[in-house]
Parts: structure tokens; sequence; C-alpha cells
């Protein structure tokens, strides 16, 4: 995986910008992005009380970052009644899985382009 391998699930020009290009902050960033999945994501079912405060917290990490899609899906569960909730549910899960594809990806790309300096 490498920068090539980007599908646009992330706007990573919001993350450069916001850190100015530093390399060690935006991989911190997008590890620490990585930890709330893994955190948040098995909460993604309606049978688990605390679904909407997982899509809340999925939802700011996601605008953090610039994964804008993830943000609004999140946001969709989030402000959405119980009915049709796991559907949201679901897109919400396709949305983080190819944000952290490519979140991957560009950590990927980050750690090669810090070994070429």
């Amino acid at each position: 995986m490498a920068f090539r391998d980007l599908s646009g699930a992330v706007d990573f020009s919001y993350l450069e910008s916001y850190t100015r290009n530093d390399i060690e902050v935006m991989e911190e960033v997008l590890r620490l992005f990585q930890q709330q999945a893994e955190i948040w994501a098995p909460l993604l079912n309606t049978s688990h009380a605390g679904w909407r405060d997982a899509a809340h917290t999925l939802k700011g990490a996601a605008a953090g970052i610039g994964a804008n899609a993830l943000s609004a899906a999140a946001e969709a569960v989030e402000k959405g009644d119980l009915e049709g909730a796991q559907g949201r549910l679901e897109k919400l899960k396709t949305a983080l899985d190819a944000a952290l594809i490519d979140v991957a990806a560009y950590v990927h790309g980050l750690q090669l382009k810090a070994l070429r300096v």
C-alpha cells in the first residue's frame, strides 16, 4: 500500500494543511484515528446501548482527518431514529472500512517518504 492506493475516502489535503505537512504529527493523528476506530467500531450495532455514542465519536474523529463521507455517515446514524438505524450503521461501517484502508495506505506512504529523506 502507498499513496497510489488511495481511494479518496479521506481528504488528506485537509490534514496536511492542518498539520503544516509535519509527517510525524500526521502519522500520530492518523494512528489515533485508527485506535479510535478500533475502540468504537464494535459498538456499531443497535444491540449495543452505546451505538449513538460510537457514531458521535467517529463523526468527530473522521472530521478531524478529512474523512468527510465517514463523518456524514456517522452524523446520519447519530441523528437518525431507531427505525432504519441498522441500515445506517451498515453504511457507516462501510465508510469506516474505506477510510481505514486509505489511512493505512497514507501512513505507509508517509513511512516510505520518511525513508527517502
